[in-house]
């Protein structure tokens, strides 16, 4: 279940003053072992660079030549090769890891459910966030219907690290602002994605945006981005966003690492000279 608002701080103690964070951006294919070993680059790559937190996108392990590809390879919770190399990778490296979505085991035969996993530096798994809002978009020849093959999550989730609050989500859900209220006051907004090129490059860097500053936190957005062998061809623009709405770092198209560093001065100097979490009357 997820706690609303952080739990207290043992007396005298104080968040990390700060914490580098990377997005590693992909153009997964419909393979999941040669997708595990991209993402296993991708990783040596930004703790080369001193990433701490990780943050892999939406579909990392798959993107399959059909909507039901992804039903094939679905692991059950707690066990199978991707959540295997997930705990695996932040133990080894001693990181932060959010695999941004995996297909889960659902009680139907014909769906899964779409979610992020998070392990902790020992590679201890310590949440687990279900996709809520799913994705159905029709113009022209684009047509997308995510609940054919997915189940919908229903709780919000955030959790702790040591250097404060962060709350998950994924792609669609970023059109929803009232999933990040319900999350309460929260540092850092994880948000995996594989926007299309058309609803990316129309809406993507503005609801991001919009999201980081209404919530006066960081946004660390990973997508897929490129074109797909199944013919989609994702939005990319993964990107680090401060809570002012600045855009610190981004990676436009292909496989690559978008990185920066979190700084608590930078929250509370935003959160004291426009106080407005403090403002909300609803």
């Amino acid at each position: 279940m997820m706690n609303p608002s952080p739990p207290a701080l043992p007396r005298g103690a104080h968040p990390a003053p700060r914490l580098r964070v990377a997005a590693l951006q992909m153009v997964s294919t419909p393979r999941v072992e040669e997708n595990l070993r991209t993402a296993a680059a991708l990783i040596r790559e930004a703790v080369a660079q001193g990433a701490e937190l990780l943050a892999l996108p939406e579909y990392f392990a798959i993107m399959g030549m059909s909507d039901t590809d992804k039903v094939g390879v679905r692991e059950s919770d707690g066990a199978g090769p991707i959540q295997d190399f997930l705990a695996a990778s932040a133990r080894q490296h001693g990181v932060w890891l959010i695999g941004g979505s995996l297909p889960l085991w659902t009680d139907r035969p014909d769906k899964v459910l779409n979610s992020s996993l998070v392990y902790n530096p020992q590679g201890a798994r310590v949440a687990r966030y279900d996709k809520i809002h799913l994705f159905g978009f029709r113009q022209g020849t684009e047509n997308y219907d995510e609940s054919t093959t997915i189940e919908a999550g229903r709780q919000p989730t955030a959790f702790d690290t040591p250097f404060g609050r962060v709350g998950l989500s994924i792609c669609y859900d970023l059109r929803f602002p009232e999933l990040y209220r319900r999350l309460g006051v929260t540092d850092l907004l994880v948000i995996p994605a594989a926007f299309t090129e058309t609803t990316g490059r129309a809406h993507w860097e503005i609801l991001l945006r919009a999201r980081a500053i209404e919530n006066q936190c960081y946004v660390l957005a990973v997508a897929q981005g490129g074109q797909h062998e199944n013919g989609r061809q994702t939005h990319g623009n993964s990107m680090l966003v401060d809570p002012w709405g600045t855009i610190l770092d981004r990676k436009l198209k292909g496989p690559g690492i978008v990185i920066g560093q979190l700084e608590q001065a930078r929250l509370a100097e935003v959160r004291a000279s426009l106080p407005a979490l403090t403002h909300r009357v609803m």
